[in-house]
This record gives C-alpha cells, sequence and structure tokens, in this order.
C-alpha cells in the first residue's frame, strides 16, 4: 500500500493512501488517521462510508473528526465510494457509477466487473487495515453518512458480532422504497427484488437481521428526508424487532457536512464507549 500523503495532526498522522483492489479490479484511495495512542499498541478501528458524489476526501477536509478520534485513541478509516478510472462504467446522473457505488456487488452489466464495494467494505478493507496499521482486530466499528449510512446499516445488519456498534447521519434506510434506490438497486441487480433486501436495512431488520443499538442523526431541514431518507420506516422497524434505536433529529440542520460535523464528536464517542 502506497502513502500518497500524510500530515501530522492532533498528535497523530492523517494518510492518504492508495492501492490496488484484489476486489475492485481498480486503485483504491482512502483516508486513514492514526491516533497517537498507536505508538504505544493496537487500537481500535472505525470506518466511515461517505454518501453520493464523495470521495476519501470529503470527510476527511470537512468531518472534523480527528480531534475526538485522537482522545478516543480510535484509528479512523474513510474509504472512496465507488471504484474509478477510465476503463470503469460511469453515468451522467451524480445517483448512478463512479461516486455512487452504493456498497454493494453489482451482478449486472455493465456495473459487475467493478463494482464490488461490499466485498471490498467487508473483507479486502478490514484485512489490509489490519495487515498494515496497529490495530485491535476484535475492536472495530462502523458508520456513515447517506448512502454511506445505508452502507454502515446494511453491513452491520448483515455481519452480526463483527462491529461493536453503529451509526449513521441522514442515512438512505430503505433504498427499496425511495427513488434514489430505486434507480440503483435495479440497474446494479437487476429486476429481481429479493436480492435488493441485501442492500436494505429495513427489508434486512425484517428478515430477522439484528444489532443492539444503533444511533441516528438527522437533520430537521433536510431536502432529501421525506423523499429519499424516510427515517420513520427505521424507527419503525427497529420498534418492532426490539433494536435500540436513537433517532435524533436536529432542528434547523440540514444534509451537508455542517450538520455532519457539528454531530460529529457526539458519534465517535458512542463509539468510543462500545469500542473500549
Amino acid at each position: 500500500m502506497e502513502i500518497v500523503s500524510r500530515w501530522t495532526a492532533c498528535g497523530g498522522e492523517q494518510l492518504v493512501c492508495r492501492h490496488t483492489s484484489s476486489a475492485t479490479g481498480t486503485p483504491m484511495t482512502l483516508a486513514v488517521f492514526v491516533p497517537p495512542q498507536a505508538k504505544d499498541g493496537p487500537c481500535p478501528v472505525l470506518t466511515y462510508l461517505s454518501g453520493l458524489t464523495c470521495t476519501h476526501a470529503n470527510v476527511m477536509e470537512k468531518g472534523e473528526y480527528r480531534q475526538a478520534a485522537a482522545e478516543a485513541g480510535i484509528i479512523v478509516v474513510c474509504p472512496d465510494t465507488s471504484p474509478r478510472g477510465e476503463d470503469v462504467a460511469d453515468d451522467e446522473a451524480y445517483d448512478l457509477g463512479q461516486g455512487a457505488g452504493f456498497y454493494l456487488d453489482a451482478t449486472e452489466e455493465p456495473w459487475a466487473p467493478h463494482f464490488k464495494m461490499r466485498t471490498y467494505v467487508e473483507e479486502e478493507l478490514p484485512a489490509l487495515i489490519a495487515a498494515h496499521f496497529p490495530v485491535a482486530s476484535d475492536r472495530q466499528s462502523i458508520f456513515g453518512h447517506s448512502m454511506g449510512g445505508h452502507g454502515a446499516l446494511t453491513v452491520a445488519l448483515r455481519n452480526p458480532g463483527r462491529y461493536r456498534s453503529v451509526s449513521a447521519f441522514a442515512p438512505i434506510v430503505a433504498p427499496s422504497q425511495v427513488p434514489w434506490g430505486r434507480k440503483a438497486l435495479p440497474a446494479y441487480l437487476g429486476n429481481d427484488e429479493a436480492a435488493w433486501r441485501r442492500y436494505d436495512a429495513v427489508a434486512l431488520i425484517e428478515d430477522g437481521a439484528r444489532v443492539t443499538d444503533i444511533l441516528v442523526d438527522q437533520g430537521e431541514s433536510d431536502s432529501f428526508v421525506i423523499t429519499e431518507l424516510r427515517p420513520e420506516l427505521l424507527s419503525r422497524a427497529c420498534a418492532d424487532a426490539g433494536i435500540d434505536l436513537t433517532l435524533r433529529t436536529q432542528q434547523g440542520y440540514d444534509h451537508s457536512y455542517y450538520f455532519i460535523s457539528t454531530f460529529m464528536a457526539d458519534h465517535i464517542a458512542w463509539h468510543a464507549e462500545r469500542l473500549a
């Protein structure tokens, strides 16, 4: 793995790394914050999954996670949202193709050769981080924003016991029921809606998947909340399943990184309690 850039930050190091992915068949770039405690021994890992149109850089530059992660002694890993490159399929719209991988393994052309973000996040990335950084591999958590919130919830629900905790900022909780998902899921997976349920947090819960608890922050002024995010569907599913959901509606906040950065330290502290 190549270190593209390195900065000292909050007593630790902020890295940008690049490697060739066996899952996607492309170069992949990621940001990794290593806290000062890593000099003394293994640290827990918190993976952040970004939303539509984003790369690793959005949260690295705007998320304001480093101080809280340094204080808690947590390694924060921020991968890209999709494979990229001239030979990688793309679409003119922002919500399909490069920048919009939806954290799934595509089965349909032209997406299937490279769009393997589920395998990348669930299998390849944790092994890569464990091979190159001083991680406590039994102490992992995951969170994300919007499409990345969808990814975090579904990854955690599909892998019970692997992640100590899961949280999200304004997640797409039921892509099978909203326009973003009903465009992306058939394009990547075909028209069999049963196959979509593996990538739908509400559907996974309805089908028996469980985590202990979930933290979600949702901006009250988010323009996507009614049509695309539908947090009430997650609330209902968690209530029916007995999952402890903390759903906080934040007055005046929208879908932007101003919202995310405001509550980032809350989420890191919440994960830190469960990673201790």
